[in-house]
C-alpha cells in the first residue's frame, strides 16, 4: 500500500534548523500519515477526521457517523519524531496496528529509522522480542553529550513556539522556569494566546492518561494549573497581563527552587531531574534490563542487533541485511549488520532446531571502570532465545578469542601461521582456565568454545576478502552485581558488609596467587586486576551475599615472576574504595584481610601436600622461559609455595587507610 504523508516531512527543517513537526498520527487502514500541527495526537485525529469527512462529502457520500469516527481513532497509530528516528508508540492491546504501521512507514524511510517506544510495557516487549527485533526498541543514548542533544533537541510546540520538553513516552509536554519566564520577550498577544494555550493543556490527559501538559520541578501544591484557571488571556489590558504574568513566574519560581529556575545541562542536578522526567517515567532506559533481567551494570550499554524471525519453523533472515549487501559504503548499515552476530545465530540454530525467537545484543566498551581498552576486538555478545522443546527463556553471554585469525593476519603473518598462533593462544585460555580452577578460583561452571565463520577484511591485503575461523566462548548469563558497582543501599543492609568482606577476602587470595594483571604497555606499570568488574556477587534469599563468582579471569598468569607483596597497594583498594560506604571500615578490613590470609593459607596447603598433582598438570604442555603457559604454571607454584601469607597481609593491612 502507498503511504500518503498529509503535512511536512518527518524529518523536514525550518530555516533556523528545527524540525517542522515532531509528532504524527498514522492511519494504517487509510495508507495516511498525518502530520499537520498542532502537535497534539488528539487535535491531529480530529484534524484527520475532518479531512476523510471532507473526501466522502465531495464523493456525495455522508460524514462519518461518531462511531466511525470513534474506530477511526482507534485504529490510529502514535508517531513521534526525533531527528534521525521515526518513533512509534504503540497501543499494546493492538501490536498488530503498530506492526502494519511499521510495514506503511517502511515504504517512506529505511527500517532502521523506524524504533519502538513503551518497552516497559510486557506485551509490546514480548512482541518485538518474538520477531527477533529488540535492536528496534528505542533507548536513550549512551554518552553524557548525545543525552544533552537529545533532552535539548525534545522541545516541541503545540499551538504556538517550541517551549515544551517532550517526553516521547507518556506524551506529556513539559514546561520548565526558564521556558515560562522567557515568554515575557513576547508581544502581548502572542504571551496572551501561550498562556491561554497553557491554561487548556495543562487540565487535559491524553489516551495514555497522562497530562497534555506538566510543570516540571514543581512542587504541586506551590504551582500548576489552577494557578492559570478562570482566566481569559485575550481580553486583558496590557497592564493587567503584565502583572498576571509577573506574578506567575514569581510563584513558578518559589515552586522550583533555585537549581531549576536556569535549563543548564552543565548542572548536573537540572540534568539528571530532566534526563529523568523526559525518559526514565517511560522505563526508556530500562531496555537492557526488561528484555534480559541484566545486571545493573549493562543498563544503556547493549547495542541490539538486526537477526531474524521464526515462521512456521523456518528462520527469515532481517531483510536489513539485504540492504547492507546493497550499501557497502554506509558504514552505519555495516556496523548495525554485525555478520558474527548472524554467525552466532546460525551456530544456535544448529544447536537447538526448535527456536521461537533469538535476539543478539553486543556490549561495545568494558563495563570495567578504569581499565584501558585494547586494540584487539573487544567482541562481548549478549544472547537471548526461547526453545520450544525446553519451554524456557535461554540467556548466553559470549565472548570473541581476543588473540584469532583476524589478529595475527593484521600483525602481516600469513595465513597458516595465523591459524596456528590463534589455536595455541585457544590452548594457552583454556590452560588459564584449568589452572585458575586448580588454585581455587571461584569460576563459571561451564564454558563452551563455539566457532563461527567471516570474511577477513583487516590491513593484510594479502588476505583480504578470505573466509576465515573466529572462536569465542559461551557460557551461561548469571545475574549478579559486580563487586566495584554494589549501591549504598545494599551495604546498608545489617550484616551484608561482614559477609561481602569474608567472600572479597577468599576471592583475593586466588586473585593474587594465579597473578590477574593487565598486560603492561610501553611506557607503563603493569596493572594488577581485581574488584573492578569481572568478580560477581550473588546474593541469597537473605539478601546477603553468597558467593563470588569471577565471571572472566582476563589476565590470570600475565604476573607470574614478582614477589606478592609487590601488589600490596592493590589488594587494599577494595577497602580503602569503600570507606564512605561501609559503616565500619575497621571490622571491614579486619574480616576482608582474616579471610585472604586464611584462603591462603588453605591453598598453599593443598599444594605441599599434593604437590605432585599440581607440578605435574601441565607437564605434557609446551615448557618455554620466554612464557609458555607451562612456564608460568610452575613460577605461580614456586611463588606460592616461598610467599609468607601473614607477612603479605601485613604489607596489605599497611596500605589500608583506617
Amino acid at each position: 500500500m502507498h503511504l500518503e504523508l498529509i503535512g511536512p516531512d518527518p524529518f523536514a527543517r525550518d530555516e533556523q534548523g528545527r524540525q517542522i513537526t515532531r509528532i504524527g498520527s498514522l492511519f494504517p487502514s487509510y495508507g495516511a500519515l498525518w502530520t499537520q500541527p498542532p502537535g497534539v495526537h488528539a487535535l491531529q485525529r480530529l484534524g484527520f477526521i475532518g479531512h476523510v469527512n471532507q473526501g466522502r462529502v465531495a464523493r456525495g457520500l455522508a460524514p462519518l457517523n461518531r462511531e466511525e469516527e470513534e474506530e477511526l481513532s482507534a485504529e490510529s497509530v502514535d508517531l513521534v519524531f526525533d531527528p534521525e528516528h521515526i518513533l512509534i508508540r504503540p497501543n499494546p492491546d493492538r501490536m498488530d496496528l503498530a506492526f502494519a504501521g511499521d510495514e506503511l512507514l517502511q515504504t517512506r524511510v529505511p527500517k532502521r529509522q523506524v524504533k519502538f517506544l513503551s518497552v516497559a510495557d510486557r506485551r509490546v516487549r514480548e512482541a518485538i522480542k518474538q520477531r527477533g527485533e529488540c535492536w528496534r526498541l528505542s533507548s536513550i543514548p549512551k554518552t553524557i553529550e548525545a543525552k544533552t542533544r537529545l533532552v535539548l533537541g525534545s522541545k516541541v510546540g503545540i499551538h504556538g513556539q517550541p517551549i515544551y520538553f517532550y517526553n516521547r513516552l507518556t506524551g506529556t509536554r513539559w514546561l520548565t522556569c526558564q521556558e515560562f519566564a522567557e515568554l515575557g520577550k513576547l508581544d502581548d498577544a502572542n504571551l496572551a494566546c501561550h498562556l491561554r494555550e497553557i491554561a487548556v493543556h495543562s487540565t487535559l490527559r491524553n489516551r495514555l492518561g497522562h497530562p497534555e501538559l506538566d510543570f516540571f520541578a514543581v512542587d504541586q501544591q506551590q504551582f500548576g494549573a489552577p494557578q492559570f484557571a478562570g482566566t481569559d488571556y485575550p481580553q486583558l489590558g496590557r497592564e493587567q497581563l503584565r502583572a498576571l504574568f509577573g506574578d506567575l513566574c514569581a510563584r513558578f519560581s518559589a515552586a522550583v527552587g533555585k537549581d531549576f529556575c536556569t535549563d543548564d545541562p552543565k548542572n548536573r542536578v537540572w540534568s539528571e531531574r530532566i534526563l529523568a522526567t523526559l525518559f526514565l517515567e517511560g522505563n526508556e532506559t530500562e531496555t537492557e534490563e526488561i528484555l534480559s533481567g541484566l545486571s545493573p551494570e549493562f543498563y544503556l550499554q547493549v547495542e541490539w542487533l538486526p537477526g531474524g524471525r521464526f515462521e512456521e519453523g523456518e528462520f527469515l533472515l532481517d531483510p536489513i541485511f539485504d540492504d547492507a549487501v546493497r550499501h557497502p559504503e554506509d558504514e552505519e548499515l555495516q556496523r548495525l549488520c554485525d555478520s558474527r552476530a548472524q554467525g552466532i545465530i546460525f551456530n544456535f540454530i544448529r544447536e537447538y532446531g526448535d527456536l521461537d525467537y533469538i535476539n543478539v545484543g553486543c556490549v561495545a566498551e568494558s563495563l570495567s571502570l578504569g581499565r584501558p581498552q585494547k586494540n584487539s576486538r573487544r567482541g562481548v555478545y549478549l544472547v537471548e532465545l526461547y526453545s520450544r522443546s525446553e519451554r524456557a527463556v535461554i540467556k548466553r553471554f559470549l565472548r570473541l578469542q581476543k588473540w584469532s585469525v583476524w589478529e595475527r593476519l593484521d600483525e602481516g603473518k600469513d595465513l597458516l601461521q595465523a591459524i596456528r598462533e590463534s589455536d595455541d593462544y585457544t590452548d594457552y585460555c583454556l590452560d588459564r582456565r584449568l589452572g585458575c580452577h586448580q588454585l581455587r578460583m571461584n569460576l563459571i561452571r561451564r564454558v563452551g568454545l563455539r566457532r563461527l565463520s567471516e570474511i577477513y577484511r583487516g590491513s593484510n591485503a594479502r588476505f583480504y576478502g578470505e573466509p576465515i575461523r573466529t572462536f569465542y566462548f559461551e557460557r551461561e548469563y548469571l545475574s549478579g552485581i559486580a563487586t566495584d558497582k554494589l549501591t549504598p543501599e545494599r551495604y546498608g543492609r545489617p550484616g551484608y558488609g561482614a559477609r561481602l568482606a569474608e567472600l572479597l577476602g577468599r576471592a583475593a587470595a586466588s586473585n593474587l596467587i594465579v597473578g590477574r594483571a593487565q598486560e603492561a604497555e610501553e611506557g607503563r606499570e603493569l596493572c594488577p586486576l581485581f574488584d573492578d568488574g569481572d568478580e560477581l556477587v550473588r546474593e541469597g534469599d537473605d539478601g546477603l551475599p553468597s558467593e563470588i563468582l569471577v565471571v572472566d579471569y582476563t589476565g590470570a598468569f600475565v604476573e607470574y615472576k614478582l614477589p606478592l607483596e609487590t601488589f600490596a597497594a592493590r589488594y587494599a583498594h577494595p577497602v580503602n574504595s569503600r570507606g564512605e560506604a561501609i559503616p565500619d571500615l575497621r571490622a571491614f578490613a579486619t574480616a576482608y584481610l582474616d579471610a585472604l590470609r586464611d584462603q591462603f593459607l588453605q591453598i598453599q596447603g593443598d599444594y605441599r601436600i599434593r604437590r605432585r598433582a599440581f607440578d605435574t598438570l601441565f607437564q605434557h604442555c609446551k615448557y618455554d622461559p620466554e612464557g609458555s603457559f607451562a612456564y608460568r604454571w610452575e613460577c605461580v607454584l614456586s611463588r606460592l609455595d616461598q610467599t609468607n601469607p601473614y607477612a603479605l597481609v601485613d604489607a596489605i593491612r599497611q596500605h589500608i587507610e583506617c
